[in-house]
């Protein structure tokens, strides 16, 4: 049974994501964005204490875009259209932390995780700076809407684009698309692009291996694992044997955005220009191997 949406969680007007389909996929490729929504409803804008400007720098802004090439190449796009301050897919479905909330959470909630400790659980206490999103506490309710209507979702969609994918071709390489933001551990020699693979259990290493090579081939700089050896989607759905590969790949925001203005740089037309080159070779590889 559908549950009562709250007031501050409706986006009637929108899916919770989108799918572009090549004509007919050629490849055993998907490509995913769970982290480039940008539709904030009046409603939740309200309810927040920040500026637009400021919940959207928890965004991968604009890196749906840079990945649109996906398709061409015969392989599926599929992007959530709702911001990750609202409901964050690279989380579990329920990372909650319990003061948040106005009363108690049930015993089956995961409150004890890291990412719930920093404030950056499946509904997010604090954006990327630190700051409290909320101006009050929420129900459980509005937690639990937010799950059932827009994480629920995209990860029937995800699941079932990989299904459909090692359907037809004996495997899948799912590569999941995020944005950085500068790192402080790694002082002035940061990486262009850090590739998560869980320290090789998500991902057969051929397929991490020809992403750096590629990358590197065109200038810029990778790095493995460090910080982010990949969240809750490279972890859950990294099955290599069972065919299924998961590679996070993470884009230094300086390359192609102003941060603090969430717009378009102008170095945003040649990355994406040479993402679709990457996409291209990982299109033409033979990824029989991966089966």
């Amino acid at each position: 049974m559908d549950l009562p949406l709250p007031a501050t969680t409706l986006m009637p007007e929108l899916p919770p994501f989108e799918v572009v389909r090549p004509e007919r996929q050629t490849v055993p490729l998907v490509f995913a964005s769970p982290h480039s929504g940008a539709h904030y409803s009046a409603a939740f804008l309200a309810e927040a204490r920040l500026d637009a400007t400021a919940l959207r720098r928890s965004e991968d802004s604009f890196v749906d875009e840079l990945f649109a090439a996906a398709p061409a190449h015969g392989a599926p796009l599929l992007t959530a259209t709702f911001p990750r301050v609202f409901c964050d897919a690279n989380r579990e479905p329920w990372e909650l932390d319990p003061g948040m909330f106005d009363g108690p959470l049930p015993a089956w909630v995961n409150s004890a995780s890291p990412r719930v400790g920093a404030g950056l659980g499946t509904i997010a206490r604090v954006v990327a700076s630190g700051e409290p999103v909320y101006r009050h506490k929420l129900a459980f309710a509005e937690a639990e809407a937010r799950v059932r209507r827009y994480w629920q979702p995209y990860h029937a969609a995800l699941a079932a684009l990989i299904a459909e994918t090692r359907a037809t071709f004996g495997c899948c390489l799912l590569i999941d698309c995020h944005s950085m933001p500068a790192h402080p551990a790694h002082g002035a020699n940061p990486a262009d692009f850090v590739l998560g693979d869980a320290h090789g259990t998500a991902c057969a290493p051929r397929a991490t291996r020809l992403v750096e090579e590629t990358l590197g081939g065109m200038g810029y700089s990778t790095r493995r694992n460090d910080p982010y050896a990949g969240g809750y989607i490279t972890r859950h759905y990294g099955r290599p044997r069972e065919g299924v590969h998961a590679l996070q790949i993470e884009i230094a925001r300086g390359l192609y955005m102003n941060e603090a203005r969430v717009e378009r740089a102008p170095g945003m037309q040649a990355l994406t220009r040479d993402l679709s080159r990457l996409i291209g070779a990982l299109a033409r590889a033979d990824w029989s191997a991966l089966r």
